[in-house]
């Protein structure tokens, strides 16, 4: 594993990963801060926040040169980063595994669902190699299919977080079954909706037919954790970073869809704002200086 801080390599070096949730692990792991410090490896998962994807190739710049890079990161343009430090062939992932951090050492592995992946079109991975990693997850207990062209499954997890990860961060709402009424004129799933009919209609202009249809994805996503957990409700991903007052992934989400759909000609009032709104959400805990025209 090659992580940023010291003490996150010398506690994983220490006590090794212990996993608990949907399952219960305890791995040996060899923890490192450079690259150099780690065999030469056949198989490059970056796992980070897609905003720190270019922090973490420049730790992986000129390594590997034998290895693929497979990226498993919310929204587009991961991979266009990859490729800017390196010429590796490149696997694209999609995945909506999350888990809970509760140390430097322990996670509670929270949602089991698969992990998509598929050659990156721009610098593609052999389809046998991406049939060979998605089997090499399978066996670790996790959950994987692989894919021909991944376009249509990011395309549908695109819009998908785009409406409902945004929704959560301007309303501090986890993703509860509010997503889903539109049972009254002020139901929040009116929203919703809306911003998932305009992600399709995005997708449709840029010639993607989506895997998955969006609305049926939060449908299911809050009537599972209601079935499933009772009260349990995810907290999504941008939610998590404004609650934590960090920089969020939306010009990765919605900032991909509403530069698609100024690509593509297709108006996007509702995501536009949502994406401003976000920008001035993470604006309003800087300085006040910032603030200024």
């Amino acid at each position: 594993m090659l992580v940023r801080r010291s003490e996150h390599a010398e506690a994983l070096n220490a006590h090794g990963l212990q996993v608990s949730g949907k399952s219960s692990v305890h791995g040996c792991v060899r923890a490192a801060l450079t690259a150099d410090e780690l065999e030469e490896p056949e198989l490059i998962v970056i796992a980070t926040k897609a905003t720190q994807v270019e922090a973490a190739c420049s730790l992986i710049a000129g390594r590997g040169a034998g290895a693929t890079v497979m990226t498993v990161q919310n929204g587009l343009g991961a991979e266009e980063l990859v490729t800017q430090t390196g010429e590796w062939p490149i696997i694209s992932g999609v995945t909506f595994m999350s888990g809970i951090r509760h140390s430097d050492t322990e996670i509670e592995y929270e949602l089991d669902t698969p992990t998509w992946i598929g050659p990156y079109a721009a610098a593609p991975a052999k389809r046998a190699l991406v049939d060979e990693v998605a089997q090499l997850f399978v066996a670790a207990g996790l959950r994987a299919e692989a894919f021909d062209d991944l376009l249509p499954v990011q395309w549908s997890k695109l819009i998908f977080n785009a409406t409902v990860n945004t929704v959560a961060a301007l309303t501090d709402l986890p993703h509860v079954g509010l997503f889903a009424r539109r049972d009254d004129p002020a139901a929040l799933g009116h929203l919703v909706h809306g911003l998932v009919e305009e992600g399709r209609a995005i997708a449709n202009a840029a010639g993607v037919e989506l895997h998955d249809d969006p609305w049926e994805m939060n449908v299911l996503a809050v009537s599972r954790g209601e079935t499933d957990h009772g009260d349990y409700a995810h907290v999504p991903s941008m939610l998590a970073d404004v609650r934590a007052r960090q920089r969020t992934e939306v010009d990765f989400i919605s900032g991909a869809l509403v530069r698609a759909a100024e690509r593509h000609g297709v108006d996007a009032p509702l995501h536009n704002a949502m994406y401003r709104l976000v920008r001035g959400r993470e604006a309003s805990w800087g300085e006040p200086s910032s603030w200024r025209a």
